[in-house]
């Protein structure tokens, strides 16, 4: 008689039908997560696993399990002493305009904000990536934790591809073209947060996912959490579009709305110009969308870190980052 393999009642919970189906609780997401990332479970396994996962879409309780089992795939590795104020993920890439929220986290980082990124690329054809932009701006990533802090010590920023935060889950981003469909690791690599920043930043692209990303909050022990419905997915505003957030502070769900930044819509560029980027931020150029972007992602992040409660006092904080910004920061590059 055979003997069923250990990862089958993990698919078999996902996918007994209509009725006899269910979410994953906490505790089962977390073991799944554990075996998947030790190799434990076989390939055909974790294809049927993760589009199951797909079709039904994650609850707020699989994705805390899933990112609370990757920690610990991180967490050995980092120097304990490493402390950061934000932790921003950026794993969706741009499509219809630039990465115009690298220039609000560098103007965070010239106001004493530590600031630490991790993301992904390459998934998704035709989008541009943070790792793309950042060498282009000859910004380089983080290659190991000691780089990481060394550049944290200098500049306040750095960035992490998560092929360096962990392999195994890069792995399982880059099946994107096998299966046609992004995986749940996209969703749970937000919550990751592997150096404990008492904020933490994400982006989403379907606000819908905000609720279950504020229950996971909740369950991960994040004392202020705040989701953006990002430009492309990425925690960038769209200054044409209302500001739609979902908070998780202090445990109490909270969603919030601003009003758009302008009230006519900006046509997008017919190409992606990374030189406009070091422009923007040199002040040589103050195209109204570009500003209007970095100073509504700013805005964003006055809420997460407390240091505004309404639009108004937001924008006034971003707009006071954005001028305290180091204009050579990128002279170099």
């Amino acid at each position: 008689m055979s003997i069923e393999h250990p990862f089958a009642m993990y698919v078999r919970i996902l996918g007994k039908g209509r009725r006899g189906s269910r979410s994953l609780t906490y505790e089962e997401a977390c073991l799944a997560m554990g075996m998947i990332l030790r190799g434990e479970c076989e390939d055909v396994q974790l294809g049927a696993f993760l589009m199951l996962l797909r079709v039904k879409e994650e609850s707020g309780e699989e994705l805390a399990g899933f990112a609370a089992a990757a920690r610990q795939f991180i967490q050995p590795t980092l120097p304990t002493h490493l402390k950061i104020d934000l932790d921003w993920s950026s794993y969706a890439g741009k499509r219809r305009h630039l990465p115009w929220y690298l220039l609000a986290t560098f103007a965070l980082a010239d106001s004493g904000i530590r600031t630490f990124m991790h993301g992904a690329n390459g998934h998704t054809a035709n989008r541009l990536y943070t790792d793309q932009a950042l060498k282009h701006l000859g910004v380089p990533e983080a290659e190991n934790w000691a780089m990481a802090e060394a550049q944290l010590s200098t500049t306040n920023f750095a960035y992490m591809p998560m092929s360096t935060l962990c392999p195994k889950l890069q792995s399982i981003i880059d099946l994107r073209n096998t299966f046609g469909l992004r995986s749940p690791v996209h969703s749970f690599s937000r919550l990751l947060n592997p150096l404990d920043a008492p904020y933490v930043a994400q982006g989403v692209f379907h606000p819908g996912y905000g609720p279950s990303h504020q229950a996971s909050a909740d369950l991960l022990g994040y004392h202020r959490l705040s989701i953006l419905k990002g430009e492309g997915g990425e925690i960038e505003c769209n200054p044409d579009a209302i500001f739609k957030m979902h908070h998780c502070f202090e445990g109490e769900a909270i969603e919030e709305e601003w009003p758009a930044l302008f009230s006519k819509r900006h046509v997008k560029p017919d190409a992606l110009d990374l030189d406009q980027l070091k422009a923007v931020w040199q002040g040589e150029s103050t195209d109204e969308y570009s500003v209007g972007a970095v100073i509504g992602t700013l805005a964003f992040v006055a809420r997460l870190m407390a240091k505004a409660q309404t639009a108004a006092e937001a924008i006034q904080q971003a707009n006071d980052w954005w001028a305290s910004r180091n204009l050579n920061r990128l002279s170099s590059s």
